[in-house]
């Protein structure tokens, strides 16, 4: 496995294994990686003769107060974990060669990035898709593998990817969760005890509406106040939101349910912030 660390290097590299014709699939990630990264690896890893792995914290998606500077990292377990994957490159740029005196141009997504996440922190998907756009410039994958539990993240990056007629197929990997149903996240390695204890109540409540749902429940109001009730009755959560919209465009979903939508949650367990999400099909 090799590790390049200058932009220019990496496209270098990608710009001669595919002139050789060979394939680069690509999974961009910001480090501290868990078996949910490693399992959107492996999906890449079966669909190209080429990995490579992207660990960058990226600064432009995180709003001043965030938790830029103390976003978890492990250096020398990712390389491990991406060397036990099958990486063929780690890129491991740092934010003064990928944003170097003078970078000025940012990509703008359109009414995808606004509701859910987009309300709470309204610049994110601004910097997600521009770092996005730069890494497929750098890295020329044919195929690159985005993971479902950021799911808004993956229908930004598809329609950019739609818009700007880039040639690179994006595909979603399934949510990997722990044994108890609470989704992997590098940011769980925030919550206290009693704080990951409680955080089971979003998958608890996704699957009790995907239950209300598969029972005849097609009243958006009534799955919403039932996953809002359950998440509330645990006192460290703190709902951003709860909401059931179209799984292609996003927008909210209003009366009853006449077709597959997403459930999608955000809540707060003390200073941290856990998203969750699922499909439903009534």
């Amino acid at each position: 496995m090799q590790t390049i660390l200058e932009p220019a290097a990496m496209q270098t590299w990608a710009r001669e294994r595919r002139a050789r014709g060979e394939t680069i699939a690509f999974v961009p990630t910001m480090g501290f990686l868990h078996e949910g990264h490693l399992s959107l690896m492996r999906m890449a890893r079966d669909r190209a003769d080429h990995l490579i792995v992207s660990i960058f914290v990226n600064p432009l998606q995180f709003a001043p107060g965030e938790d830029l500077a103390t976003y978890p990292r492990d250096e020398a377990g990712d390389l491990a974990k991406c060397a036990s994957v099958g990486a063929d490159v780690v890129f491991f740029p740092t934010p003064a060669s990928m944003y170097p005196d003078g970078f000025q141009t940012r990509v703008k997504p359109g009414p995808l990035a606004g509701p859910l996440c987009g309300r709470s922190r309204p610049t994110h998907f601004d910097g997600v898709v521009t770092v996005v756009l730069k890494l497929f410039n750098l890295v020329k994958p044919q195929v690159a593998v985005f993971g479902r539990k950021d799911f808004q993240q993956l229908q930004v990056i598809r329609r950019m990817v739609r818009d700007l007629d880039l040639d690179v197929e994006v595909l979603g990997g399934p949510i990997v969760r722990e044994p108890d149903g609470v989704a992997l996240s590098s940011r769980n390695a925030y919550l206290t005890g009693a704080e990951r204890a409680q955080a089971v109540c979003l998958s608890q409540s996704l699957g009790l509406a995907e239950q209300r749902v598969a029972s005849g429940e097609a009243t958006a109001a009534q799955i919403i106040e039932l996953v809002r009730a359950h998440v509330t009755a645990h006192p460290s959560a703190e709902v951003d939101y709860v909401e059931l919209v179209d799984s292609e465009e996003l927008t909210p979903v209003v009366g009853t349910l006449t077709g597959p939508c997403l459930l999608a949650l955000a809540v707060r367990f003390g200073a941290t912030r856990l998203i969750d999400n699922r499909v439903l099909v009534p």
